[in-house]
């Protein structure tokens, strides 16, 4: 059914707690070509994304719109802050993670593992230990929109970056398109979206669901937490209550910790990531297609 706010459609009756009836969908900024990577710096009032195909990160601020931060950026994809807040970023063309310190330098992190390059990063997420967790599919290596065409030389994988040592270890390999991840607020369960296809090429329209050890070092589980329809679940992030906010093909679909679908905020482009943040951290960023959204709701991000 719909709800009373014209963008949202509500699926089960605890969607209603978590938007406003009188917040409406904006849009930001439009006209470009690809967007990915949302990320909210608070202390300097501005968000952070990525116009991948152009090769460019850029600012967005309620009091100045959109500027150019970076470019170019390696075709930098996902980002995330550090528990120091610089900013860690996936590159395509690079095929490594950096950090950007606080002086303006910038550090690569990590560009291989186990002696062979990494794929082309695609989103990142700091635990509060400060270990960086990343996905590592082929799909910034598969065309020159993108990044440039490379040759990759390890199968797709989700890694844990160690804060102290640089270690990089493998926590996951059974996916064809790891993508999106996000810790649950406790950080005791990692969702991580599959995006590949199966030999036969049926689409993985999928969450899957870990368990984290408790040392916060390795995985268990994996079993599939929820099936995105219409199209593939990209970039999620999760909030307060432990509920996901997750891109597909028709805007962002709401989806509780028992896997329920509680409602979609509709957007009129094919939704590739998001993040929440403003004054209260209960703003929804929408990066669709080539198109730049916000959502005031009702809830807030998880901290």
């Amino acid at each position: 059914m719909h709800h009373p706010s014209a963008c949202t459609e509500s699926h089960d009756p605890r969607f209603d707690a978590l938007v406003l009836f009188n917040a409406g969908l904006e849009l930001l900024a439009t006209g470009f070509r690809w967007l990915e990577g949302p990320v909210w710096f608070g202390d300097q009032r501005c968000l952070l994304f990525n116009d991948i195909p152009n090769n460019r990160t850029l600012r967005w601020s309620e009091q100045h719109g959109v500027s150019t931060f970076l470019e170019p950026s390696a075709y930098a994809n996902g980002q995330a802050r550090d528990r120091q807040g610089r900013l860690i970023q996936c590159h395509h063309s690079s095929r490594c993670l950096t950090r950007l310190n606080h002086d303006g330098s910038v550090t690569t992190l990590v560009d291989q593992a186990d002696g062979k390059r990494l794929n082309a990063p695609n989103d990142v997420v700091v635990k509060r230990d400060g270990s960086i967790w990343f996905s590592d599919p082929l799909y910034g290596l598969l065309s020159d929109y993108e990044g440039g065409r490379q040759v990759s030389e390890q199968s797709p994988a989700v890694y844990r970056l160690d804060p102290d040592t640089a270690a990089i270890t493998a926590v996951v390999r059974d996916f064809d398109g790891p993508n999106g991840l996000a810790f649950s607020p406790d950080e005791q369960l990692l969702y991580v979206s599959e995006t590949g296809s199966a030999g036969s090429g049926e689409p993985r329209q999928y969450i899957r669901r870990f368990s984290v050890t408790a040392d916060g070092r390795a995985l268990s589980g994996g079993e599939i937490f929820h099936k995105i329809s219409a199209g593939w679940a990209d970039g999620f992030r999760v909030d307060e209550q432990g509920n996901l906010w997750c891109s597909a093909d028709d805007g962002v679909h709401v989806i509780a910790a028992d896997g329920t679908l509680l409602g979609k905020v509709r957007v009129p482009q094919r939704v590739s990531n998001l993040c929440f943040g403003d004054r209260f951290n209960s703003r929804l960023f929408i990066c669709a297609s080539t198109s730049l959204y916000s959502l005031f709701t009702n809830t807030r991000g998880a901290a």
